[in-house]
């Protein structure tokens, strides 16, 4: 097979990846958590993002297997169908959780400044449609489906600078009251919460193991892996911190928490105005229909890799011109569920539990081999305890402060739990 992908190409499809959704959602619910603080707890949450990659680094150069999370495990464990059958369940159901939330997203921004900015309902269908578009869109065509993307990517990196750099200029803050303000939210905010801030952002890293799904088609592997995912992450992070760091000096607090969905688009438009506004609108709407379309291609393929090794149902893995349209179908109507029946903050919440976990089992796959993979045993640890703590981190600030959704996302672990459980069983 000729190798088409290069150190270049490789970091566009991890930037890409990672750069959805996730910056637009984060940014209002951070702030309500630890005011001025926010850019800094979101960059931390770019390390945790850093320690869960080093386990895919390791594990994708030793395997090259473009299975990634679900091949591994499984190559890790050979013997165990039941752990296979859980981290396949768990990998999908993570993927269908920020398909979910990206849509949310897109959704949110589309409608902000409208007359129906507040109607959930209506955030609610919208969402599900523009699921159903880019599912078509998937189904129609994969080349068709590869320019769109091409084309979407790198238009929403270059509006993000924009909208950054935007923000900066306008902003009426100087050094000395940015300094007053950092002081007081240090003096005010726990570093538990700074901590818990960084744990549930987490899902706006999720999207650098795409890299390793292209493994068969890229040069030099065992360099452009660790170089594409790590670069990816540092740039990442540095573009986020940016974009926080502009909405905190530019727009007031009260703003970004008050419209905690659309949070920069409203923030933006009251002070750049109508364009200003909608420069952000067109930035969330790209960014978010860009990450919608590439984790449906994505996650549907693995979604019919699990499905052809039997721990999900048969027909999810028939193909069509190569096209694994069952997946996709599956994975499209399972988002749309869990936006009918969940919020923002839950769909947020249960895509970091969910990614933090499977990050956590690939480090404790990475530990069990750490001798083959050439790993740092002071790193795999460091990995596995970060990525423990920041689970639980999510899971109390859950139980203290919405006990509720705790429950509705635990039923939702249990069903899949027992959904993976019972699909071994059925079909030993």
């Amino acid at each position: 097979m000729k190798k088409n992908l290069g150190f270049k190409e490789l970091l566009a499809i991890a930037v890409g990846g990672m750069v959805g959704g996730g910056i637009f959602t984060i940014l209002g619910i951070s702030v309500s958590m630890v005011g001025a603080l926010a850019p800094f707890a979101i960059a931390l949450g770019g390390v945790v993002a850093w320690f869960a990659a080093y386990a895919y680094v390791k594990l994708g150069v030793y395997y090259k297997d473009e299975g990634a999370t679900y091949s591994f495990f499984k190559r890790t464990y050979p013997s165990s169908h039941m752990a296979a059958s859980f981290i396949g369940w768990y990998t999908i159901f993570g993927y269908i959780s920020t398909l979910a939330l990206y849509a949310y997203t897109f959704s949110s921004y589309a409608i902000s400044g409208s007359d129906f900015s507040q109607n959930e309902i209506i955030r609610k269908l919208l969402a599900v449609v523009i699921i159903a578009l880019f599912a078509f869109v998937n189904l129609w065509s994969v080349k068709g489906m590869g320019k769109l993307e091409d084309i979407m990517v790198y238009a929403k990196l270059a509006i993000l600078f924009v909208i950054s750099m935007a923000l900066i200029y306008f902003a009426k803050v100087d050094f000395n009251t940015f300094s007053t303000m950092i002081q007081k939210d240090l003096n005010a905010t726990p570093i538990l919460s700074i901590l818990i801030v960084s744990s549930v952002t987490f899902v706006a890293y999720e999207g650098f193991q795409l890299v390793i799904n292209a493994v068969n088609e890229m040069e030099e592997p065992d360099k452009n892996i660790p170089r594409a995912i790590y670069s990816a992450i540092v740039l990442v992070a540095l573009i986020y911190f940016i974009i926080a760091l502009s909405a905190v000096l530019a727009i007031p607090a009260e703003d970004l928490i008050q419209n905690k969905e659309s949070a920069l688009a409203t923030g933006a438009g009251d002070i750049m105005g109508n364009l200003g506004q909608n420069l952000v609108i067109f930035g969330a709407i790209l960014a978010t229909s860009s990450a919608i379309n590439g984790t449906l291609f994505g996650s549907s393929r693995q979604m019919a890799r699990i499905a052809d090794d039997g721990y999900l149902p048969k027909i999810v893995s028939v193909r069509k011109n190569n096209i694994p349209k069952y997946a996709i179908i599956t994975m499209a109507m399972v988002a749309s569920l869990l936006i009918a029946i969940g919020g923002l903050r839950l769909i947020l919440e249960f895509g970091s539990i969910t990614f933090l976990l499977v990050s956590l089992l690939m480090s404790i796959a990475n530990f069990k081999i750490r001798k083959e993979t050439k790993s740092s045993l002071f790193i795999t640890l460091i990995s596995i305890i970060g990525l423990f703590m920041g689970t639980l981190l999510i899971l109390y600030y859950e139980f203290q402060n919405s006990p509720e959704q705790l429950f509705f996302i635990a039923g939702l672990y249990m069903l899949l739990t027992f959904s993976a459980w019972s699909y071994v069983k059925i079909n030993k």
